[in-house]
């Protein structure tokens, strides 16, 4: 007759702490899902390398895991975190180890048979995982798992991989993970906010400095893969003033808020911060610290490293992001034009934005994040206000100024993602931009932003589960964001998805009544659905008249009012003129003029015009797929 703790034992799965070098982390998570769905509670770490010492709740986990797994490699032998792990799993006689590349475990470890998984594939049935379950069974004496079996419950640490790693199987359920519910609780555990640090010094011209803090801070935080930084337009979005800690952690799906403030004397800068538990509302911990601007470099990582300590997640590395600069001149140029930039107001403070950026160059010709702002700014510049001549200067420009921010910081996710975005717009060159896109992404999948216009190129370049992918990790870390729903809606018309886009949607003018396209890609999915006087009405409620012009033609079009139909689109010649030549094909093609419409794809290619990235997925253009032409076109901008 067993004991009543041996009965519980048998009830419950056995635990294993997964160690692996961060190089490996791709395998690694492919590991802790097959082994997770053979039945095991994977307890494992989001990043392996740096900080200074273990986490307390790190080595609570060593120390009550039922077995530690270490995956060794070429690269795990020489981790000094790998191997302290795996020494913890000696001490206790509960180690498995795994040779993930052939290699052989360091000296001191070569007295356990390593189980080879280099040829394994990742499938979860494959015999390596039932050979590592049966030697977890033998090392922790208890039965083998016979059966996969859900979770009952996970771990914080297994929480870290389902607000990771999950996004891919979200992704193949539907683009929005809200709609269905499965971003929940457990994803909640990992989620923290920074809120926009206050500006103590009353002076509006030291706003920059504030507002620099608290973005470099939530990027540093960013760049851990253990924790879930919601973005900068949803934390901006929620109002500290009159919301308590718990109101706005519930909003956001956060367990954790950041608030600072930023008070500056001089040369001097105060900075105090605390890290509050959203559930109780109550403070972690609070500091605050004196620092010479010269110094201000240093503080967001500082700042960064406290955070993750208090959470007990390991930074992926002590050293500050990529890409900075040591002049404090240049970086305070650089905040000003970052925040004109992305107040994104008109074309005067766009190029107001371009100017502080060059004047950060003019201090510091190396500062590798001004140039991939710059070229950002330049690209912004060419899509929405230059005329048709002016474009290739422009890209061209945007292009090089790109180039030399990879050239200055090859890790830098912001300068991959400027160099893609200037090629694909400006050059519609799809497969040149892939690179770069595929790296910005590597890099900065903390960052929504990122995610977004990745999101939205993998959608126009044929690429859609990796669209849904990204968009769905987007929207979890920017709930608040219109755009990022206007870019989920979007995504979902390319697919065809028009039911699924219009909720989508409607959620982004819930955010922001007056966000532009939103009404027009409505309207699109209403007229696709054949609802054709509703999506007449909402086009006309559409702001902008690059989508409100065409859609009011076409759908006035479908509904017999000729002359109504002509002269909408009489008016978006008139008006936009060569700007609109995608949009004038689009109307065409809608109105059966096959060859007319053919022929103003034409002269849009000519003119460079940004809006033939949509060429392969335009539900618009569909009566023209099936012409030489067009099959033609398609091919030479590697759109096919």
């Amino acid at each position: 007759m067993c004991s009543e703790a041996s009965a519980a034992d048998a009830g419950r799965r056995t635990t294993v702490f997964l160690s692996y070098a961060r190089a490996d982390r791709a395998r690694a998570e492919k590991l802790a899902a097959a082994l997770s769905e053979a039945g095991l509670e994977v307890w494992w770490d989001a990043l392996i390398e740096g900080g200074a010492a273990f986490a307390h709740s790190i080595r609570a986990a060593l120390d009550t895991a039922d077995v530690v797994i270490v995956a060794w490699s070429r690269t795990s032998i020489n981790s000094d975190w790998v191997r302290d792990e795996a020494a913890v799993g000696q001490e206790r006689k509960r180690l498995v180890p795994l040779s993930l590349d052939g290699s052989e475990p360091p000296l001191g470890f070569r007295q356990y048979q390593a189980i080879d998984v280099s040829r394994w594939r990742g499938g979860p049935g494959a015999e390596e995982i039932a050979a590592i379950v049966r030697a977890v069974a033998t090392a922790s004496g208890q039965p083998a798992a016979s059966a996969p079996a859900p979770p009952t419950s996970v771990s914080r640490r297994g929480a870290l991989w389902i607000g990771s790693g999950v996004v891919a199987t979200l992704a193949g359920g539907g683009v929005l993970a809200w709609r269905t519910g499965l971003v929940g609780e457990d994803a909640v555990a990992d989620g923290i906010v920074v809120l926009p640090f206050k500006n103590l010094g009353g002076d509006p011209d030291q706003a920059h400095l504030s507002e620099g803090l608290t973005e470099e801070v939530r990027a540093a935080l960013a760049r851990n893969d253990a924790l879930r930084v919601v973005a900068a337009t949803s934390s901006n979005a929620v109002h500290a003033e009159t919301e308590d800690a718990t109101a706005i952690a519930r909003k956001l799906g956060v367990a954790w808020l950041l608030e600072g403030s930023v008070q500056r004397s001089k040369d001097i800068v105060r900075i105090s911060t605390n890290l509050t538990d959203g559930a109780t509302g109550f403070s972690r911990w609070s500091n605050t610290v004196d620092r010479n601007l010269s110094d201000i470099f240093a503080v967001q990582t500082e700042i960064a490293g406290t955070v993750a300590e208090a959470l007990s997640a390991r930074l992926a590395t002590d050293a500050p992001a990529p890409g900075g600069t040591t002049s404090v001149a240049a970086y305070e140029a650089y905040l000003k034009g970052r925040a004109l930039f992305n107040a994104a107001r008109d074309e005067a403070s766009d190029r107001e934005a371009l100017a502080n950026y060059d004047l950060a160059l003019s201090t510091d010709g190396n500062f590798a994040l001004a140039h991939a702002a710059r070229s950002r700014s330049l690209a912004a510049l060419a899509a929405e206000h230059a005329e048709a001549q002016d474009l290739p200067a422009l890209y061209q420009e945007a292009i090089s100024a790109a180039r030399r921010a990879i050239a200055l910081a090859p890790d830098m996710a912001e300068g991959h993602l400027a160099l893609g975005y200037a090629l694909f717009t400006g050059r519609l060159d799809v497969a040149g931009a892939r690179p770069a896109y595929d790296r910005a992404y590597a890099l900065g999948r903390g960052d929504a932003d990122i995610l977004l216009l990745f999101a939205l190129y993998c959608a126009r370049g044929g690429r859609p589960a990796a669209a849904q992918s990204a968009i769905t990790r987007a929207l979890v870390l920017d709930p608040l964001n219109p755009r990022t729903f206007r870019a989920a809606g979007s995504i979902d018309y390319s697919a065809r998805r028009y039911e699924p886009g219009i909720t989508v949607l409607k959620k982004a003018l819930t955010l922001n009544p007056e966000i532009s396209q939103a009404h027009g890609l409505i309207g699109n999915c209403l007229y696709f659905l054949g609802r054709i006087r509703e999506a007449r009405a909402t086009y006309a409620a559409e702001p902008h008249d690059l989508f409100r012009l065409p859609g009011l033609a076409i759908a006035d079009h479908r509904l017999g009012d000729i002359a109504t139909a002509r002269r909408s689109m009489a008016q978006l010649v008139a008006e936009l003129g060569d700007s609109a030549l995608y949009q004038q094909a689009e109307v065409l093609a809608q109105w059966g003029e096959v060859d007319a419409a053919l022929a103003a794809l034409e002269r849009a290619r000519t003119v460079g015009d940004s809006g033939l990235i949509y060429l392969s997925t335009d539900p618009m253009l569909d009566p023209l797929r099936r012409r030489p032409e067009f099959v033609k076109l398609l091919d030479e901008l590697n759109l096919g």
